[in-house]
């Protein structure tokens, strides 16, 4: 996967290299920087005073020592005041020389703390929206898997609004759904039941066979309900079976061609590996789970009929009785098609996620 959010001590990941927000001197700063210089031991503060001064975006390595990984990037990020004095764009620059820099070091895997949002004062939506756009942005062209590391369960619930949205199209959603279904089938007596069953027949045989209802009473018999609703399923099916529609792979390949989206950029949108991807492709009668089709969906940028389409050719479908989906078609609805932030989301309201949170 190209990357994975972990809910973790940063000091206890396993990566090539392990991101460490630096004081610019080279100090021992509070918190997350704190914890990576106990970890790593003594010899670690040695080393950081041979690189000296960092300026704020910029990153220099060292070696990781105790840590579970090859290199610690000491990488300075800055203050926020108001949002006027470009701290967004030097905690992109950040960032991005991480990035620059683990590659340049041949590192397979980096692992990132969610930088600023702690000492610096950045406001939490911002602090994740930067880390957001600048990590997809990068797995768009490169293959290094990306670790988001958070401490804690309040670290989701990140403060301000950044999912104030999604809550509320959570709530008004999945209460009207729940309502709807209240109002359905359950707890009906089997009177009403068997009018309701009655009642969607008679719809059927209109729409079938153009009948009114009296012609429809007189078509079924009183008591023929269900003898009736047999010979329009029969019906229905053999229809069906003429019918036979392109399969998922089918349809897929014909949304690439008609997106030209590129194989890599595809699977890299969509959260997924290269072998995953092929697989997939290759194999016309290859059936996905549900949050697979969810990713291609996604990585292809498709709206919610294109998705639905998608899903449905899968056996599966987006359901307003479901929050998780419900988050799913806010982000799709809003054109957001990262599945990081589809992720946070899920874990913010904590249910699974689509790709990983470990």
């Amino acid at each position: 996967m190209p990357f994975e959010i972990i809910r973790s001590d940063i000091t206890e990941v396993k990566a090539d290299a392990i991101v460490n927000t630096a004081n610019p001197f080279p100090v021992i700063g509070a918190g997350t920087e704190a914890a990576i210089y106990e970890k790593a031991g003594p010899q670690l503060l040695e080393e950081r005073r041979k690189i000296g001064y960092i300026e704020p975006g910029e990153s220099f390595e060292t070696s990781a020592f105790d840590l579970d990984a090859k290199y610690i990037l000491h990488t300075v990020t800055t203050d926020w005041i108001d949002g006027k004095h470009g701290e967004e764009l030097v905690l992109r620059k950040a960032y991005d020389s991480a990035l620059v820099l683990a590659e340049k070091l041949g590192c397979e895997s980096v692992a990132f703390p969610l930088m600023a949002a702690g000492s610096c004062g950045f406001p939490p939506e911002v602090a994740l929206g930067t880390a957001v756009k600048v990590l997809t942005e990068h797995l768009l062209m490169h293959d290094i898997k990306v670790l988001l590391v958070v401490f804690s369960r309040e670290a989701f619930s990140l403060a301000g609004s950044l999912f104030d949205d999604v809550r509320s199209f959570v709530d008004d959603n999945y209460v009207q759904a729940r309502s709807e279904e209240e109002r359905g089938y359950a707890g009906a007596s089997r009177k009403d039941r068997k009018k309701r069953k009655e009642t969607e027949l008679f719809n059927a045989a209109r729409e079938t066979e153009g009948l009114n209802e009296v012609q429809y009473n007189a078509f079924v018999p009183s008591g023929a309900s269900y003898a009736a609703e047999s010979a329009f399923v029969a019906e229905d099916l053999e229809a069906l079976l003429r019918e036979r529609e392109s399969t998922f792979v089918e349809y897929l390949r014909d949304v690439i061609r008609e997106k030209e989206v590129t194989d890599p950029e595809l699977y890299r949108r969509a959260g997924m590996s290269r072998q995953l991807f092929n697989k997939i492709i290759n194999d016309k009668e290859y059936r996905p789970t549900k949050k697979t089709a969810i990713q291609l969906a996604v990585g292809l940028q498709m709206n919610m009929d294109e998705t639905q389409k998608l899903l449905g050719k899968a056996g599966y479908a987006l359901t307003r009785s479901s929050k998780q989906d419900i988050i799913v078609e806010y982000f799709i609805r809003k054109g957001a098609f990262d599945l990081l932030s589809i992720d946070l989301a899920l874990a913010d309201a904590g249910l699974p996620t689509i790709v990983k949170i470990s």
